[in-house]
C-alpha cells in the first residue's frame, strides 16, 4: 500500500517528501508512511465496528 502511495501523486507521497526534507533516510521515511497508513486503516476498522456495535476483529454473527 505505501509504494503505491509513492508511485502516484497522494498524499502519502507528499508526506513521503516532507520526511526526506526533514533529514530522514529514505527507509524511515517509508517507515513513518507505513504507520501513518496503518493508523488510518485501524482507525477506519475501529469506525466500523462502532457502527456494527462489535469490537474490533468481532463480528456480529449476523450474515
Amino acid at each position: 500500500m505505501a509504494i503505491v502511495q509513492l508511485r502516484h501523486d497522494t498524499d502519502g507521497r507528499a508526506y513521503y517528501r516532507r520526511r526526506l526534507a526533514e533529514g530522514k533516510p529514505p527507509l524511515e521515511a517509508l517507515r513513518a508512511l507505513k504507520r501513518r497508513l496503518s493508523d488510518v486503516v485501524y482507525r477506519q476498522m475501529l469506525a466500523d465496528a462502532k457502527r456494527l456495535e462489535t469490537g474490533p476483529g468481532e463480528h456480529t454473527g449476523r450474515l
